[in-house]
């Protein structure tokens, strides 16, 4: 016997996180929840608010409010462009726990370790902290600090981390937000940097759906920017509209 019954993995993809709220929303109308959430960047932002009881509509406003990354602060670039201390504070404030492991949902949150190179998964810690370290885009956002290695982004390994779940689940669900597709103009730094690092995410995403029991991959967000918030309803709609037409007997049997 398994530990749970029915896990989900969110994965990463920036803004593009506003469709896992409507993916979330549509799965709870159809009688799915999940009993263990792990999530990536954007994924493990949403997922540390899920798991912390807040449905998608409170969480929907928290960050069209606050934004992903609005609160941002500039520094000298010597390991990325901004710091997401901003990001920080606002789980601080609307998180009503201080750590992952008192999350009324058990959560795990997926960061890179820079020094050892390998992924990690943190399922208990400071949950601002390791959030931010999962959400930290390499180049784009400096690596955070724990224990005294440095961490960015979870997708730079395991994009959409459904493998810590399969151990623990009978069955399991990855949404993947960031399905690679054609880029047809490519046209600042920033834009080459967030397309260097999704062809990289891409990779870790490989036989995803051979690796779940559901695989909920919403090619739509491919055409949204990465750190563009102004089409937050439209990306939840792509989420709850693609649940709410899906075959879900792979997972409700």
């Amino acid at each position: 016997m398994k530990k749970y019954k029915l896990g989900i993995a969110l994965g990463g993809g920036g803004a593009r996180g506003f469709a896992h709220l409507g993916v979330l929303k549509a799965l709870e109308e159809r009688g799915i929840k999940p009993d263990v959430i792990s999530g990536a960047s954007a994924g493990s932002i949403v997922g540390g608010f899920y798991a912390d009881k807040k449905t998608p509509e409170e969480i929907f406003k928290i960050i069209k409010e606050k934004g992903f990354f609005k609160y941002t602060n500039f520094n000298i670039p010597k390991t990325g462009l901004v710091g997401l201390e901003g990001l920080e504070k606002q789980i601080d404030e609307d998180l009503s726990v201080d750590n992952i492991e008192d999350l009324s949902i058990p959560f795990i949150a997926a960061a890179t370790n820079l020094n050892a190179g390998e992924i990690e998964y943190f399922s208990k810690g400071d949950a601002s902290s390791v959030i931010k370290a999962s959400s930290a885009i390499p180049v784009l956002f400096s690596p955070v600090e724990i224990n005294g290695s440095l961490y960015s982004d979870g997708g730079i390994l395991d994009n959409v981390p459904v493998d810590p779940l399969r151990e623990l689940c009978e069955k399991t669900i990855a949404v993947d937000i960031s399905p690679l597709t054609e880029m047809k103009a490519i046209e600042n730094l920033f834009q080459i940097a967030l397309r260097t690092f999704q062809l990289s995410v891409n990779k870790s995403s490989k036989d995803l759906d051979k690796r779940c029991d559901l695989l909920i991959s919403l090619e739509e967000c491919s055409k949204f920017d990465l750190l563009n918030t102004s089409n937050a309803k439209e990306l939840y709609d792509i989420g709850y509209d693609y649940v709410m037409n899906a075959d879900l007997s792979s997972i409700e049997n």
